[in-house]
C-alpha cells in the first residue's frame, strides 16, 4: 500500500526500538525535573543567586567528561548505562529528605551528580548507537531520538510544573526517579554493548584521556565540522545573556519566556524529523551548515522588538539546531573506532557546551557596556562564520541511500 506510514529506517535494526524506549523514559524524567528544581531553590531560599547556581552545579561535570568517555570505552557500555540509570534513583530520592534552606548542599550535590550522569549516558549511548546501526541507519537513529528529546521538551516541563503545583517537588522527584528506574530495566535487554571495547594499545595515560579530542581532529572532514559547531554553538551562548534585554525592548513580560520556549520546541521537533533525510542527501557538512545558518536567521528577529518576530525567530532557530547536532554526531559516530566511541562522545559534548558557556561569561560582561542589539549582530555574524566553515568539510564515505 501506497499511503501507508514508514518507520524510520534505524527502526528496523535489532534493539534500536528498546533503546528509543529507554530514551523517552529519560527524556521525560529530565525534562520535568530540570527547571523544577531551580523554581524549588528559589522558593526554599528567597534567592536568585541560589537557584541561578543550579545551573552552576549542572555544567560543573563538564570538566569530568575525558574521564566520564574514558570509562565508557573501557566497560561494556550495556552495564554502564544500567548502573548508571540504576544509580540515580537513590540519588534523586535524596532530595525528598530537603525540607528548607539548611540542605541546600544536598540539592547542589544531587544536582551535580544527575548533570555527570548526563554525560555517562552520552558517552555510553555513543558506542551502542554505533555498533547497532548500519552507516545508512545512523543518520535516521540520531534524528530519531533528537525528535524525542525535543518533544519531550514540549510536554515534559508542562508535566513537572503542574505536579510541582498541584503535589509539590515530592511529585516531581518520584517521577524522575521512577523513569530512570524503567530505563534501567529497558537498556538492560539491548542486544549489544555487553563487551567491552577493544583497547588500543602503546599510548600513556594523558594521551588516552585526550584521545577524544585527538580524534575530533583528525579525520579533515570531522576536524572541520568540529570547529564549525564549535563556532556557531559557541557565539549562540551570547544570545542565552540577551534573551531578558530582548524581551524589555518587545515591551514583553520576562514570563513571555514560556511561550517563546515551546515555539522553539515546535521547530527543534521538525527540525529532528528532517535531519535524517538532510543527512542522507547531502552530507553531514552541507547539513551542518543549513542549520547554522537557520540559527543564525532565527537569532536576527530579536534585534527589532517585536513579540511576533521573537517568535517567528524562536521557531526557525528551533529547526536549525537539530540537523546541525544529528551531522555533528553523525559524522563523529562514523569516522570513530568503537574503542574511541565513548571519548568521542564526551569530547563532542565538550565541544558544543564549552564556548557557549564561555560565550555567556564574556556576554554577561559586555553587555554591561554595549547595547544588547550588538552582541545579536555578533553572534549572527559569528553562526554565519561556523556555517560557512562546515561547508569546507568533505563528503568522506557518503551515507547511503536508506532502503525501502
Amino acid at each position: 500500500m501506497t499511503g501507508r506510514l514508514r518507520l524510520p529506517v534505524a527502526w528496523s535494526a535489532p534493539g534500536f526500538p528498546r533503546l528509543a524506549g529507554a530514551w523517552v523514559a529519560t527524556n521525560l524524567g529530565d525534562s520535568a525535573l530540570y527547571l523544577m528544581i531551580a523554581v524549588w531553590v528559589k522558593e526554599l531560599t528567597g534567592s536568585d543567586v541560589a537557584a541561578g547556581f543550579v545551573f552552576v552545579a549542572l555544567g560543573v561535570p563538564a570538566i569530568l567528561a575525558p574521564f566520564i568517555g574514558m570509562m565508557a570505552d573501557r566497560m561494556p557500555r550495556r552495564r554502564l548505562l544500567v548502573i548508571n540509570n540504576a544509580t540515580l534513583v537513590p540519588v534523586l530520592l535524596t532530595l525528598l529528605l530537603v525540607s528548607g534552606p539548611g540542605q541546600l548542599w544536598l540539592v547542589y550535590a544531587v544536582v551535580v551528580i544527575y548533570s555527570a550522569a548526563g554525560y555517562v549516558t552520552a558517552s555510553a549511548q555513543s558506542g551502542i548507537i554505533r555498533a547497532m546501526l548500519r552507516d545508512d541507519q545512523l543518520a535516521s537513529g540520531n534524528g530519531m531520538l533528537s525528535t524525542i528529546d525535543n518533544a519531550l521538551r514540549l510536554v515534559s516541563p508542562l508535566i513537572g510544573t503542574a505536579l510541582y503545583v498541584w503535589l509539590g517537588a515530592p511529585a516531581v522527584i518520584v517521577l524522575t526517579a521512577a523513569c530512570f528506574a524503567v530505563a534501567a530495566v529497558v537498556v538492560a535487554g539491548l542486544p549489544v554493548g555487553a563487551a567491552k571495547p577493544e583497547r588500543e594499545p602503546g599510548r600513556g595515560y594523558f594521551r588516552e584521556l585526550a584521545a577524544g579530542f585527538e580524534q575530533l581532529f583528525a579525520p579533515q572532514s570531522l576536524r572541520v565540522v568540529t570547529i564549525a559547531v564549535a563556532i556557531g554553538f559557541g557565539a549562540t551562548g551570547l544570545l542565552n545573556i540577551v534573551v531578558f534585554p530582548a524581551l524589555d525592548a518587545m515591551q514583553a513580560d520576562p514570563a513571555a519566556i514560556g511561550v517563546l520556549v515551546p515555539i522553539q520546541g515546535a521547530g527543534a521537533v521538525i527540525g529532528g524529523l528532517l535531519s535524517a533525510t538532510l543527512v542522507t542527501r547531502w552530507g553531514e557538512g552541507r547539513t551542518a551548515a543549513l542549520g547554522l545558518l537557520l540559527v543564525a536567521a532565527g537569532s536576527v528577529p530579536f534585534a527589532f522588538g517585536s513579540v511576533i518576530a521573537g517568535g517567528i525567530g524562536m521557531f526557525v532557530l528551533g529547526l536549525g539546531i537539530p540537523p546541525t547536532v544529528v551531522a555533528f554526531a553523525t559524522l563523529r559516530q562514523r569516522l570513530t573506532p568503537d574503542a574511541l566511541q565513548g571519548r568521542t562522545g564526551a569530547a563532542g559534548n565538550v565541544v558544543i557546551n564549552l564556548p557557549q558557556t564561555l560565550a555567556s561569561v564574556l556576554g554577561a560582561g559586555l553587555l554591561a557596556v554595549v547595547d544588547f542589539r550588538v552582541l545579536i549582530w555578533v553572534s549572527v555574524v559569528a553562526v554565519v562564520l561556523g556555517a560557512a566553515t562546515a561547508l569546507l568539510a568533505r563528503r568522506t564515505a557518503p551515507v547511503l541511500p536508506a532502503v525501502a
